[in-house]
């Protein structure tokens, strides 16, 4: 949904791409500057003079907070829209970038927080040219943040060259009430492509605002349509459903609650629309149209209208055919944007972009731990021209038994398909991480529900799934005001714990009848069997975590079970565990592996033999029954072994 950064400096950021040395230009705008009230705060900026290609301009916006003087202080430090603009000498303004500030007067977001937010504005590189002006538009009417702004410039050939950029709409247009019909102020304007122009597409970004008697344009669903050339290019609505998701949580106030284009706290993703037939000196119309609709004020006079702001950008050829851009890391990453996919101890989740005119088929990557030995794997799939796709991969041992603060995860594209990718310097990723927690194989669920009902039982539920998606323990379609008490035995592995909520208002939002009809606290605890504290649970918050929270966990096998091998000794694991049909085996301080496995009954019979050449190995394990068996690892110098227990 964000943009990420691309660079080989970390940009206050989780994450950075390794590139040439001193290829990256920075460029300072707004310097934490104090967003007061209601206001255009407008700074004069120097960019690169445009003598110089680059692959990527990334604006980088960081939302800071601030103590308001004053007696009394007032901060309400509320979802106020944030735009930033480019003013240009030749009265050229385009959006760069949109946000909308988080209820911010919480317990999470201190005087100290930060959220960072980036936009690829690549494509406005003609404008981001020598002295400009770049406005942050604050449409708060009270002070509480701070606005930071920087562009990095980084070298390089970008996909396509932009030949042209044409804005079109650019305001706030009111629906339903006025002198003028919406529809009439978007209605058609006539367009001409420059010379030069191969491809177009129209950049468009929309959120909803004000409360009238009918909860619109902020609290009802919408779409509209796109028209080229008086024919449908596309009808979109454009509802965010899934503000109960955010990353950027907990607020105070309705941040769980959907809105029109929007979240609170959240960044505005534009559309992009590719326009069929406009070549160079094309001459076409574009206008969009809205379902008719009659505005009720509300009793604070409040109606229904639109931020819109649109642009066209025209291209010119492809300047690459085969090209993989790794964009981000989603997973493990200590990044915020991802805060709810983090810490993470499933298969490692990356973003990549084709960024090339041919489809991608096939990406080898070369994975792992910072100061582990690297895994590889070749991705098979489709990925179009200019579309991205995320991507799994294979976990690997060594992220499994990461501990603590301080982790390194790297990936890196070795060939696209079964080629070398014409540019390297947007291959490389890394992401610092904080490793998921190790649980006991034996622990105690104490889960009390509130009192919101979903379909007849309360609204709140949680299931604990292994590393091939089962499901391995749940509490579902429980009563509402009850505490219930579990106790959960785990095999070693990899696990993840996710807490629901169908209401998307968590266990314990707060409690105002009109907002929260059913009002009551419920909480879920986590801890050793037999120990009085719980764990921190991750993304928690004391039950304020909107629609839900996943903890990831590892989990050691219970004391007799298994022999801990002394730190820094050789290892072999086992997953998932228990097992169904397939193990797998992974190997740790092993620099070669080439022997035989052995895996023994109760008895100590071997029941399947099996040649090991790779830290990590697949076995077929459907011929055996249920049990518990030893798996023996065995070569010229090395003997390992660890205990599997097999369910049918």
């Amino acid at each position: 949904m964000k943009q990420c950064f691309l660079a080989v400096l970390v940009l206050l950021s989780s994450f950075s791409l390794r590139a040439a040395p001193g290829d990256t230009t920075w460029v300072q705008a707004h310097s934490d500057k104090w967003l007061d009230w209601y206001n255009n705060f407008d700074t004069t900026v120097t960019f690169p003079d445009g003598s110089v290609s680059y692959r990527k301009v990334i604006m980088v916006f960081t939302l800071g907070k601030y103590a308001c003087p004053g007696n009394p202080q007032y901060c309400s430090d509320w979802d106020y829209t944030v735009q930033t603009k480019l003013m240009t000498p030749g009265g050229d303004t385009v959006e760069l970038g949109r946000l909308i500030t988080p209820y911010a007067n919480s317990a999470s977001m201190p005087a100290s927080w930060k959220g960072v937010y980036r936009y690829d504005v690549t494509d406005f590189y003609p404008l981001l040219k020598n002295s400009a002006t770049v406005r942050v538009h604050y449409s708060g009417y009270s002070g509480g943040f701070t606005a930071n702004v920087r562009f990095a410039f980084i070298e390089g050939t970008p996909p396509r060259n932009v030949v042209g950029i044409t804005p079109i709409w650019k305001n706030s247009y009111n629906y339903g009430h006025g002198p003028v019909a919406i529809n009439a102020a978007l209605d058609n304007v006539s367009l001409t492509a420059p010379a030069g122009t191969v491809s177009a597409e129209n950049k468009f970004t929309i959120t909803g605002h004000g409360g009238d008697a009918q909860g619109c344009a902020e609290f009802c669903p919408n779409s509209f349509t796109m028209n080229l050339n008086n024919n449908q290019l596309v009808q979109q609505n454009f509802w965010r459903a899934d503000c109960g998701y955010n990353n950027y949580y907990p607020q105070n106030g309705t941040w769980v609650y959907d809105r029109a284009g929007w979240c609170p706290g959240d960044s505005i993703t534009p559309y992009s629309y590719a326009l069929p037939g406009v070549t160079a000196n094309s001459n076409y119309t574009l206008n969009v149209t809205f379902p008719n609709y009659t505005s009720v004020p509300s009793s604070s006079n409040s109606q229904a209208s639109y931020i819109i702001e649109s642009a066209v950008v025209y291209y010119g050829a492809f300047n690459k055919s085969l090209d993989a851009s790794l964009d981000d890391i989603i997973a493990p990453t200590n990044s915020q944007t991802h805060y709810r996919s983090n810490p993470h101890s499933g298969d490692p989740l990356i973003s990549v972009r084709n960024e090339g005119s041919s489809a991608i088929t096939s990406i080898k990557f070369e994975y792992g731990l910072v100061g582990s030995p690297l895994a590889q794997h070749t991705w098979s799939g489709t990925i179009a021209s200019l579309e991205s796709a995320i991507i799994s991969l294979p976990d690997i041992a060594a992220l499994k038994a990461a501990t603590g603060s301080g982790n390194s995860f790297t990936v890196k594209i070795l060939e696209v398909n079964a080629q070398t990718d014409e540019d390297i310097f947007n291959n490389e990723l890394t992401s610092q991480f904080v490793a998921q927690q190790s649980w006991p194989g034996k622990i105690t669920i104490r889960f009390k529900t509130n009192g919101s009902v979903a379909n007849g039982f309360s609204e709140s539920s949680w299931k604990i799934f292994d590393y091939n998606n089962n499901v391995v323990a749940q509490r579902t379609d429980n009563a509402v005001n009850t505490t219930f008490e579990d106790t959960v035995t785990l095999g070693f592995g990899a696990y993840r714990l996710e807490v629901s909520d169908a209401g998307c208002d968590g266990l314990n939002w707060w409690v105002f009848p009109f907002y929260n009809p059913n009002p009551g606290a419920g909480f879920i605890q986590v801890r050793p069997l037999g120990a009085s504290i719980p764990y921190t649970l991750n993304g928690y918050f004391n039950g304020d975590f909107g629609c839900g929270f996943t903890q990831y966990f590892t989990s050691n096998w219970p004391t007799g079970i298994d022999d801990v091998p002394a730190a820094n000794q050789p290892q072999l694991h086992a997953y998932p565990n228990p097992a169904h049909q397939t193990v797998t085996l992974a190997f740790t301080g092993l620099n070669k592996v080439s022997g035989d496995v052995h895996i023994l009954d109760a008895l100590g019979r071997v029941v399947l033999t099996q040649r090991c050449t790779t830290v990590e190995q697949q076995i077929n394990i459907q011929s055996l029954s249920s049990g518990i068996y030893t798996i023996r690892y065995s070569d010229n110098q090395t003997n390992l072994q660890t205990r599997l227990i097999i369910t049918r």
